[in-house]
C-alpha cells in the first residue's frame, strides 16, 4: 500500500522567462572607459557621469555635442584625442565603445574582459554583457524601460508615457521616505502601523501631487500611531471629467486620480477605454445617467457618492466631457459639502472642443464668430428648455453649441430661424465625438428645422455657425456665410450651397 502524499506548499511561476535581468549598478567612484566619439556616444558619457562615474573618453574625431558634454562636466568626464589601446582597460570596471568595424569589436571586447570589465559595444548585441535602456528620472525612483533591442522606439514611446503619469514632484517624495525611514520606526515600532503610514504616503504622494514640506511625514506619522486601526476615516469625492471618450484625451490628473480610487461611479457616456485605466482592485458602480433614458435618479447618486465617501473610501465621480458643462455637478459638490465630505473637480476635455478638432475647426474663427455659446436643448423634463434666450441663440456671429438636443433639434432650430437666424446658416450635428464609431451630418439650421435625419447612435452634439462651416482646407482665409451672395461671383454661388450643404 502506497504511502499518503504529505502536505506540499506549492508555489505558481512568477515570472515568465526574461530575455535580461534588470539590475541596477552603482557606479560612484568607478572609472569608466569609452571609446568612440560619434553623438550616440554623448548621451551615454552624460548617463554614466549622473550615476556617478568617472569616465574617461578616447575618440580621435569627438562630435560638437560629446565635446560639450565634457566641457559641462569636468569633474566627471575626461577626453584623449587618440584610438583606444589595451592599456586603457587596465582598472577599468565599464568599458563602453562606438565601433563599427565588426573585427575591431571582438577585439575590444575581448581586452576589456580579459581585465575585467563589463562590455556594451553600440549596436553589437554579440559583444554586450548588458544594454541600456530608457530610463524615467525621478530620482531617487529611476525607471528603466527594455524590449531587447527589438524596438528602440517602442521603449521611448513607454517612456513618454510614464514620464506622463509620474508627478515631477515624486523624486522629492521619495528622498523625504528614504530619510524617514529610521524616524518612522521611532514614532510607530509596529510593522502593521508602518505599513498603513506607506499607504498614506503613497496616497498624498501621487493624488495631490503635492510638494514635501516640513514636518509633514512626521506629523502624518503621529496621525497613524501604532495602535489597532480605528473604523475608516472620512473619504473624499473627487469629480472627475472623463473626456468625449477618446482615452488619449483623458488628462494627466484624471488618470492619477483614476489609478488611486477605491470606487468609480460612473455614466453611461464614460467609455469601456477610459475605465482601463483605472486601478485594477478599484469598485466600479455604473449609475447610468444620459440625457433620454432611464437613469439613476440624481439624488440617489449625491447620496451613493456621500455614503462611500463616509465609509473611508476615496470615491471618482466619473463624467463624460468636462463636469463643468452640463454635469450637474453643482448638485453633487453641495450635497458633498452638507455632509462635511471634502470634494475636488479635475476639468476633463468638453465634447465641444473634442468636435471641432474633428472638424479641423475653430470655434472662434475671427471672420466667423466673435463668441461661443454653450446650451442644453433639453430640461429636466426632457423637453426644449422656455427660458432660451433666443435673440442669443439667433446672432449670426456667434458659434452655438447645443447639447442633449436629438429629440429637441428640430423645435430648437425651428425658433431659432423664427427669431432671425439665416435659415442657410451651416449646421454639424456629430455623434460618439472622438471614437471610433463617430459619424456626423452637415446641413443648415433650415434643414434640421424640417426634421433631416440625424445621427441616432450615442451621443450628440449639434455646432450651429459658420465657423464649423468653412471649408478644411481654407479655415484661414476670410468667409462670411451669411453674406457669400454679396461677396462672391454668380458662378460661385452654387459652389457656396454647395460648401454650406455637404
Amino acid at each position: 500500500m502506497s504511502e499518503p502524499l504529505r502536505p506540499e506548499d506549492r508555489r505558481p511561476a512568477r515570472l515568465n522567462a526574461l530575455p535580461k535581468l534588470p539590475v541596477f549598478v552603482d557606479l560612484a567612484g568607478r572609472s569608466i572607459l569609452v571609446a568612440g566619439g560619434s553623438d550616440g556616444i554623448a548621451w551615454k558619457v552624460e548617463l554614466l557621469a549622473a550615476a556617478g562615474g568617472t569616465v574617461r573618453i578616447v575618440a580621435e574625431n569627438p562630435s560638437p555635442e560629446l565635446r560639450a558634454a565634457v566641457r559641462n562636466d569636468p569633474a566627471h568626464l575626461t577626453l584623449v584625442r587618440r584610438p583606444w589601446r589595451e592599456a586603457d582597460l587596465v582598472a577599468v570596471s565599464v568599458a563602453i565603445a562606438d565601433i563599427e568595424d565588426r573585427f575591431e569589436a571582438e577585439a575590444f571586447a575581448q581586452a576589456a574582459r580579459r581585465h575585467g570589465a563589463l562590455v556594451n559595444i553600440v549596436d553589437q548585441p554579440t559583444f554586450c554583457d548588458f544594454q541600456f535602456g530608457t530610463i524615467v528620472n525621478r530620482a531617487p525612483v529611476v525607471v528603466s524601460i527594455s524590449t531587447d533591442g527589438a524596438a528602440p522606439i517602442l521603449g521611448q514611446a513607454i517612456r513618454r508615457r510614464i514620464e506622463a503619469v509620474l508627478p515631477s514632484s515624486l523624486g522629492a517624495w521619495a528622498q523625504a521616505a528614504k530619510d524617514f525611514r529610521d524616524r518612522l520606526r521611532e514614532i510607530v515600532p509596529s510593522k502593521p502601523g508602518r505599513r498603513r503610514f506607506w499607504e498614506r504616503f503613497v496616497d498624498t504622494a501621487f493624488v495631490n501631487g503635492s510638494q514635501v514640506r516640513d514636518g509633514m511625514l512626521d506629523r502624518l506619522a503621529r496621525e497613524i500611531g501604532d495602535g489597532v486601526p480605528e473604523s475608516p476615516g472620512r473619504g473624499e469625492v473627487v469629480i472627475v471629467g472623463a473626456g468625449p471618450g477618446d482615452p488619449e484625451l483623458l488628462t494627466l490628473k484624471a488618470m492619477r486620480e483614476l489609478q488611486a480610487a477605491d470606487v468609480i461611479v460612473y455614466d453611461r457616456l464614460v467609455t469601456p477605454a477610459v475605465l482601463e485605466l483605472a486601478r485594477r482592485e478599484a469598485r466600479r458602480v455604473h449609475v447610468g445617467k444620459e440625457g433620454h433614458g432611464a437613469s439613476c435618479r440624481q439624488d440617489d447618486i449625491n447620496a451613493l457618492i456621500v455614503d462611500l465617501a463616509l465609509a473611508g473610501e476615496r470615491v471618482v465621480r466619473l463624467k463624460g466631457g468636462d463636469p463643468a458643462i452640463f454635469g450637474r455637478t453643482g448638485e453633487e459638490v453641495a450635497a458633498c459639502r452638507e455632509a462635511g465630505v471634502p470634494v475636488r473637480i479635475v476639468p476633463g476635455v468638453t465634447t465641444a472642443s473634442a468636435a471641432a478638432a474633428s472638424l479641423n475647426a475653430s470655434l472662434t474663427h475671427r471672420d466667423h464668430a466673435q463668441r461661443v455659446q454653450f446650451i442644453t436643448a433639453h430640461d429636466r423634463h426632457g423637453d426644449l428648455p422656455e427660458n432660451l434666450n433666443l435673440a442669443a441663440l439667433a446672432d449670426p456671429q456667434a458659434t452655438t453649441i447645443v447639447y442633449m438636443g436629438r429629440r429637441t433639434a428640430s423645435k430648437l432650430a425651428t425658433r431659432m430661424v423664427e427669431s432671425g437666424l439665416p435659415s442657410d446658416t451651416p449646421v454639424v450635428a456629430i455623434s460618439n465625438v472622438s471614437r471610433d464609431d463617430q459619424d456626423s451630418v452637415h446641413s443648415t439650421i433650415g434643414n434640421v428645422a424640417r426634421g433631416i435625419d440625424l445621427p441616432q447612435d450615442g451621443p450628440l452634439i449639434i455646432a450651429i455657425g459658420a465657423s464649423v462651416a468653412a471649408p478644411r482646407d481654407i479655415q484661414d482665409q476670410p468667409f462670411n456665410a451669411f453674406d457669400a451672395q454679396k461677396q462672391l461671383p454668380p458662378d460661385n454661388e452654387q459652389l457656396v450651397r454647395a460648401l454650406l450643404d455637404h
